[in-house]
């Protein structure tokens, strides 16, 4: 067999995923010619670029904001916005899906930016919504007519039918506005990439989704949390990161919301940057490669009674196995030079959320109209991000007092904010 440059191949195992891509990283870390990302304005993302020295450069400034020691100086900015973020759930649950994207964005924002946002609806959430839109959705291969006709790249946007051009002026025109923010307000910090933002985001979001449908529909997984939260929290404050490490049946529950809800089912495409051969393939310079992370992380070799949700398959003896089950942060951030430099951040801020979530909570099914609770099914969506399709929860205070410990907690987050 030998295909053309414009065809794919498709890993549908652990092993060949994370060897090939893994340990061949010089050759498979290119990413496809995709017109719609070469039109005017998108070379400055380093996510976009092909691979080279002008992307190890970009990647290196980032790498040293976000390194695994580095991220520990934005822990604090993580630890308030989570308490702003219970406080807004306790008071309007309904608003679930928007508060999560509100929780991730305003992390994002105050990292990069010193910028403190108010609800949902801030200006700058919006703006970094749009533009993180077009840099997962210029990642989707054959998302549009140009990336067949590459000529009509060379039509002007105001043109009859340039429906590409237009779309990514929009976003491009989106991601300058997020790119100047900082500068508008003297504040700069560090630039990152609109990609790796809308990644962030996405992987936090989404685990948070799968996490409160797993939850909600396995009582039994939240009562353990619960205990495992007061007897090493106990009630009279919030978890922190120094209790990481105690907290295994958590950090469990995240590690199986992460395998049991795949935020990228097919990851990101790469690319071969040479010609090369893979198990008697040949395989030419150009040819897409695809690792099939849903299957990776559902494979019943590896996890099993992969339709689960069962964060016991991730402890033994008390402790978290990192020896004979693969830890799925390994398929969702990526493989070799491409994995996602700021996965360190990401799971930084689904910690700190999901264990306060999960100590101050309780997280049951909805329940409908006759008081009867309403059955939810595991279904994704058919996504390049793949969300729960319903993931509709009750969400309320365990008690009398984890409710004043939110708004106790809020309450001295939003004073010192008063006085910056």
């Amino acid at each position: 067999m030998t295909p053309s440059a414009q065809d794919g191949i498709g890993f549908s195992t652990r092993f060949p995923a994370l060897w090939y891509l893994d340990k061949h990283t010089a050759n498979t870390s290119d990413r496809l010619r995709c017109p719609i990302v070469e039109l005017p304005g998108s070379n400055l993302n380093f996510g976009f670029m092909r691979y080279g020295q002008w992307w190890r450069r970009h990647r290196r400034a980032f790498w040293q904001q976000f390194h695994q020691k580095a991220i520990q100086q934005y822990r604090h900015i993580h630890e308030s916005i989570t308490l702003i973020f219970l406080e807004m759930l306790l008071e309007s649950p309904s608003r679930l899906n928007q508060l999560i994207r509100f929780n991730f964005a305003s992390v994002m924002l105050k990292t990069a930016y010193d910028i403190d946002v108010k609800d949902e609806n801030d200006l700058y959430v919006q703006i970094s919504e749009e533009a993180a839109t077009g840099a997962v959705t210029g990642l989707v291969p054959g998302k549009f007519p140009v990336e067949y006709l590459p000529f009509l790249r060379h039509i002007p946007p105001w043109f009859p039918g340039a429906r590409s051009q237009r779309l990514w002026k929009k976003w491009m025109a989106a991601g300058e506005r997020l790119k100047n923010v900082p500068f508008e307000h003297a504040k700069a910090k560090l630039v990152l990439s609109v990609e790796d933002e809308e990644i962030i985001k996405n992987v936090g979001a989404v685990i948070f989704e799968g996490m409160f449908l797993g939850v909600s529909l396995h009582p039994e997984v939240l009562r353990k949390a619960h205990a495992e939260l007061d007897a090493v929290v106990g009630p009279y404050r919030m978890p922190n990161f120094g209790d990481r490490d105690s907290l295994v049946y958590v950090n469990a529950i995240i590690k199986e919301s992460m395998r049991w809800h795949s935020v990228l089912p097919l990851g990101i495409p790469h690319a071969t940057v040479a010609d090369d051969e893979f198990r008697g393939y040949f395989i030419p310079a150009g040819t897409m490669l695809l690792a099939n992370t849903w299957a990776c992380m559902n494979d019943p070799e590896v996890y099993d009674d992969p339709d689960v949700f069962r964060p016991e398959r991730f402890i033994r003896d008390g402790k978290l196995d990192r020896k004979t089950v693969r830890d799925p942060s390994a398929f969702v951030f990526g493989y070799g030079r491409r994995i996602c430099p700021g996965r360190y951040f990401a799971e930084d801020t689904v910690f700190i959320s999901v264990a306060r979530i999960l100590h101050v909570f309780d997280i049951t099914p909805p329940v409908g109209e006759d008081g009867r609770p309403i059955k939810i099914e595991h279904v994704c969506s058919d996504t390049f991000v793949s969300y729960p399709e319903d993931f509709r929860c009750t969400i309320k205070a365990r008690s009398a007092a984890a409710e004043a410990l939110i708004r106790a907690c809020a309450a001295e987050v939003r004073a010192g904010q008063t006085k910056e």
